[in-house]
């Protein structure tokens, strides 16, 4: 006895583009929960380094606030200062840019910046302290500065 399944486009096209669309939801799922691009280093008028920063929450979990403490090296390699970046409340699964100024700083004199620490990494419904903010943290450089772990 054979049994006969009549074709219907629809449902081809249907199981077409959710085989498709498959391996695009397993690479999501690979992704990074949580992201700083180091986006742009600009010499202003005053003398310091801005650098613009590109944050993404990939997360599920809304923070109250952020801290990163980086260690930053002169164009020797040798640490030069260590400063907290506050880039505050970070909303789940959304991208938000920052700038800061180094004082005083020519951003030729800045070779590399390493995050060192989150000193500030609360949750934004209870305030507590959590580790998302390093756990997985993927850092990535678009200038000549470098910029990590």
């Amino acid at each position: 006895m054979s049994f006969r399944i009549p074709f219907k486009p629809h449902t081809t096209a249907a199981l077409a583009c959710a085989l498709l669309a498959a391996p695009v939801a397993a690479q999501t799922a690979d992704e990074p929960p949580f992201s700083l691009e180091l986006n742009s280093a600009a010499q202003t008028d005053a003398g310091s380094c801005r650098l613009t920063y590109v944050a993404v929450n990939g997360t599920k979990t809304p923070l109250g606030q952020t801290d990163f403490e980086v260690a930053v090296f002169d164009a020797e390699g040798v640490v030069s200062q260590f400063l907290v970046l506050k880039f505050g409340p970070l909303v789940a699964g959304k991208t938000k840019v920052l700038q800061f100024d180094f004082d005083q700083t020519p951003c030729d004199q800045i070779s590399r910046i390493v995050v060192n620490n989150a000193p500030a990494c609360t949750l934004a419904e209870t305030g507590e302290q959590s580790d998302i903010c390093l756990k997985g943290l993927e850092t990535s450089s678009r200038t000549a500065i470098q910029f990590g772990l």
